[in-house]
């Protein structure tokens, strides 16, 4: 076998995962492209990625240092993308655990490092970012090893090794030390020493599971997975086993290894490799490859259920279908259909009233699947997330998580106030030096909206991160929305006149010439219910005009709701519409008048 190393890079989001990868491609020489050699994340490839400076998908490198080929792979930090870590973990031998010098292991280190123990894969704690000037090295090292206790770890897993880096500066070593520190080399060979080289057996029948697919222009479906047994070659025939257990014969059209960030035809690769292969055109995530003559299926990947479900509908306000490019039924079936093939943790299935439920595994993970379709394109309205119960031993049950808090000690009243009013539990409260730090155990529904009041409650300065923790009886009554929302009364342009009038009813989404329809809503009311407002109202011309007219009125400056913000603004009754160039928030009955005659059976 040849010498390899399979590593995961595993993190709570903005821990510098990713700024860690960029520094050990560039340090170890490895050839970049002409836009890679540019940029500082080399590895978040994907424009929402680059946006949000947090990693969405997974993704995989290779390097060659010291004759040894060490294949890594970036995985997602936040909990809603763990369908991507779960399925990446089953290929590698061992992980770099990053953790914060200042923060400690935050909520979502819980989640990836869980479940690398559940594998009794090696893992190496990297304290990073120890050039903060308030980092506290002993501290994260020490609350690390209670995380591992908690989530009962083995004494060997337990006895982890111990690195000190600042991936920023391109800096690592064995001592807490800056001016000790003189490359990353340091990590490379803890690295050798301490993971393992994979199991597995070049002379068995060939077995190699596949976790990630992905498409290419013109070598069709492309799937990349590990090679648990056998040599796998370029033009031979193998057998592909379904989920079913369905298998059929194929001829591989080509088979690539990892060579710095990109992929390279290679004649052969063997056991503990991780390689991509085309020429098998329905493959799944899941399934396996095996050899022509003794076929045998690896275990299925399983991957935890979805928490949160939404209701994608075929957008039919009166602006459809004047902005996107892919509008119909058809057209938004066949997209969900191809994320699924890529998305384990996604969910679809037709509704029978009309469009399609999609389950996912959280608020953000549906966010970033809509923000995609928009951005291709796609046209179409939603519902507000709603939690997915279950049934166990007769009881109905809905999710938990856990929620960390880290928030200015003068604004942690207010917080502790709002998360109990949602039915938050606290857990634990400590403060130092100035900062309280929170844990909360509640209901996923309580977090519903909150993100918006914590950023303006805490101003800016709070930070906040939860993680799915289990499913538990709902006891809470959860009351309607404290205020509603100012609707359009009529369809037209919106006016300053209207628009000055309407102000002083609540907070406005829309400045003046913004074309608006009937029963859009246009701002939040101060108050609970909804109000009618006319923002298209314009000022009745005559001759007169007294002096200093017009002067004294300020109109104040609306609030832009962005994709994430309209999802968690929403009531039951309402929608958001999502198109390449708007997000708009809506009634579903955009007309109360015309749908009471309806039910009445009165003639219009």
């Amino acid at each position: 076998m040849t010498n390899i190393r399979n590593v995961a890079i595993i993190a709570h989001v903005d821990h510098g995962k990713t700024t860690l990868v960029d520094a050990m491609l560039k340090q170890s020489h490895t050839k970049l492209g002409k836009e890679q050699a540019g940029s500082d994340l080399i590895m978040d490839s994907n424009d929402l990625e680059r946006e949000r400076g947090i990693t969405i998908f997974s993704k995989n490198a290779a390097i060659e240092y010291s004759d040894c080929k060490i294949n890594i792979i970036d995985t997602p930090g936040h909990a809603d993308f763990g369908g991507e870590v779960e399925r990446v973990l089953k290929m590698v031998d061992g992980c770099l655990l990053l953790v914060d010098a200042k923060e400690g292991p935050m909520p979502q280190t819980r989640f990836v490092l869980k479940k690398a123990l559940e594998l009794k894969l090696r893992v190496i704690v990297v304290v990073n970012k120890i050039d903060k000037p308030d980092a506290r090295c002993e501290f994260a090292v020490n609350k690390t090893f209670d995380l591992f206790v908690e989530l009962g770890a083995s004494d060997d897993l337990l006895d982890f090794p111990v690195i000190y880096a600042s991936a920023k500066n391109g800096l690592a070593g064995l001592e807490a030390d800056l001016s000790k520190m003189t490359d990353i080399q340091p990590i490379f060979d803890i690295i050798l020493k301490q993971i393992p080289a994979p199991s597995g057996d070049a002379a068995s029948p060939l077995q190699m599971l596949i976790t990630t697919i992905s498409a290419d222009a013109f070598k069709g479906r492309i799937a990349t997975g590990k090679i648990h047994n056998g040599v796998m070659k370029a033009g031979d025939r193998v057998n592909h086993i379904n989920r079913e257990g369905v298998v059929k014969a194929y001829r591989l059209v080509s088979l690539m290894t990892y060579f710095g960030l990109g992929r390279i035809d290679t004649p052969e690769a063997e056991a503990g490799d991780i390689v991509a292969i085309a020429g098998i055109p329905d493959i799944n995530i899941g399934e396996t490859i095996a050899s022509l003559e003794n076929p045998q299926a690896l275990p299925l990947l399983d991957v935890e259920e979805p928490t949160v479900k939404m209701t994608f509908l075929v957008n039919d306000s009166p602006f459809a279908a004047r902005e996107g490019q892919f509008t119909t039924s058809r057209q938004i079936n066949e997209r969900l259909m191809k994320e699924l093939e890529t998305d384990m943790a996604l969910k679809v299935e037709a509704n029978p009233e009309g469009g399609w439920i999609v389950c996912g595994r959280g608020e953000l993970h549906l966010a970033i699947l809509l923000e995609r379709l928009r951005r291709e394109g796609y046209e179409l309205q939603v519902s507000r997330p709603q939690v997915i119960s279950k049934t166990i031993d007769g009881q109905e049950l809905v999710p938990y998580e856990q929620v960390l808090i880290e928030v200015p000690e003068v604004y942690g009243g207010a917080v502790i106030a709002k998360l109990g009013a949602r039915h938050g539990e606290m857990q634990n409260m400590q403060t130092e030096n100035g900062i309280t730090f929170l844990e909360f155990l509640m209901p996923t529904r309580g977090l519903f909206g909150y993100k918006s009041e914590f950023l303006t409650d805490t101003k800016g300065l709070g930070l906040i991160s939860s993680s799915f923790y289990d499913y538990r009886e709902d006891t809470a009554a959860w009351p309607e929305r404290e205020r509603g929302s100012l609707v359009a009364h009529e369809s037209g342009t919106t006016n300053l006149y209207g628009l000055l009038n309407a102000q002083e009813r609540g907070q406005l989404f829309f400045g003046p010439a913004v074309p608006i329809y009937q029963g859009q809503v246009v701002g939040q009311q101060a108050r609970s219910g909804d109000l009618a407002v006319n923002i298209c109202k314009t000022k009745q011309l005559s001759n007169m005009r007294s002096k200093g007219d017009g002067v004294s009125e300020h109109f104040n400056a609306p609030k832009t709701m962005d994709l994430e913000d309209a999802l968690e603004y929403i009531g039951d009754d309402e929608l958001v519409e999502i198109t390449p160039e708007n997000i708009r928030i809506r009634k579903k009955v955009l007309n109360k008048q015309d749908e009471r005659k309806k039910v009445l059976g009165i003639k219009a």
